[in-house]
């Protein structure tokens, strides 16, 4: 049996260990690598459980130590943040480091399989959502082929079902922040990657706001020109107006009507992103602190000590051990079809 379970318990790092640690001990204690271009040392690795494309496939995080984590409660929002019992504290840093975040990366460019961060399930993995049974996957609508950006989430945010968004005037989606990385290299599932925040776009998703921010890996090759969503029009054109028509129009091949937007559609600069990621985070904070009905949200954790949420490495552990999962194969039944939406 052990054999048989080995090929579905398959791990990868998000960084080798010890590059991490040898680059780690080459800089003063308490310095950091520079705002520009960096290696991001993010140190946490994943843990695959059960055959993707498979309703159980489940992938788990894990930390340097080889802890079970959630990658929705237990990773930082900001990088080289300083924490106080597993919340980040606010810390005196220049401009460019005060727009550096961690990003959770569900779906790489150019794959359509519907993947996202289980906010119901212990620990969060990776799972791919499920509706009416059957496995989802996005669209290919001409000339696009799956997701069009690499696609994830800023941990440690909650956008609240029940707190009306002063903005958009419609409460929040009950997930964790979207970000669309727009940087050159398809990045994998599971990574954990430095981004710097350009803008936002607020999709109003029957009748939730469903905030969707724009930002490029920092390790990008050209991540020092990107400052703010002018730069995206001037740099990538047409991929502002890419992404807009994505939104707009993913879910018709399904049956559905358009989608929506606030501010007709307009992407809002970097300003008014870092706001809303401010108020996110502070949402996310009453969250795991039992201070706001977070209704089915499973909030435990690893690292937030003063969470009644708080679990032991121990508890974590059979958290996951105890989740059950098929030798069977998945199948992939990704659609190949383009759809071209007629006038």
């Amino acid at each position: 049996m052990r054999a048989l379970l080995l090929p579905l318990l398959r791990t990868s790092w998000a960084w080798p260990v010890g590059a991490a640690a040898a680059a780690a001990a080459r800089l003063p204690r308490g310095a950091s690598a520079g705002p520009g271009p960096r290696r991001t040392m993010t140190l946490y690795r994943t843990e695959e459980r059960g055959q993707p494309h498979s309703p159980d496939y489940r992938l788990f995080f894990k930390n340097v130590a080889g802890h079970y984590i959630s990658p929705f409660h237990d990773i930082p929002l900001k990088v080289d943040s300083e924490e106080e019992n597993g919340i980040p504290t606010k810390r005196a840093r220049n401009d460019e480091y005060e727009n550096v975040f961690n990003m959770v990366v569900e779906v790489p460019r150019w794959t359509n399989a519907k993947m996202e961060i289980a906010t119901k399930e212990p620990l969060n993995p990776i799972k791919q959502d499920v509706k009416d049974g059957k496995l989802r996957y996005v669209a290919n609508i001409f000339p696009h082929k799956g997701y069009i950006w690499n696609y994830g989430a800023l941990p440690q945010t909650w956008e609240d079902p029940h707190r009306k968004d002063k903005s958009t005037d419609c409460c929040g989606d009950n997930d964790p922040i979207d970000v669309c990385e727009i940087g050159s290299k398809v990045l994998s599932r599971g990574e954990v990657v430095h981004v710097k925040i350009l803008g936002v776009l607020a999709l109003i998703d029957q009748g939730e706001t469903d905030w969707k921010l724009i930002a490029i890996n920092v390790n990008d090759p050209e991540a020092s020109k990107f400052h703010d969503i002018e730069d995206v029009k001037k740099y990538k054109p047409g991929y502002l107006e890419a992404t807009l028509n994505w939104f707009r129009f993913y879910k018709i091949p399904e049956g559905k009507p358009e989608n929506q937007f606030a501010f007709n559609g307009e992407f809002k600069n970097k300003a008014f992103a870092l706001e809303i990621i401010k108020s996110t985070h502070e949402c996310w904070k009453a969250l795991l602190m039992d201070k706001c009905d977070g209704g089915a949200i499973n909030c435990t954790n690893v690292q937030v000590c003063d969470s009644p949420f708080h679990c032991s490495q121990e508890e974590a552990r059979s958290l996951v051990e105890s989740v059950s999962f098929s030798l069977n194969k998945g199948s992939n039944e990704e659609d190949q079809v383009w759809h071209f939406l007629g006038q």
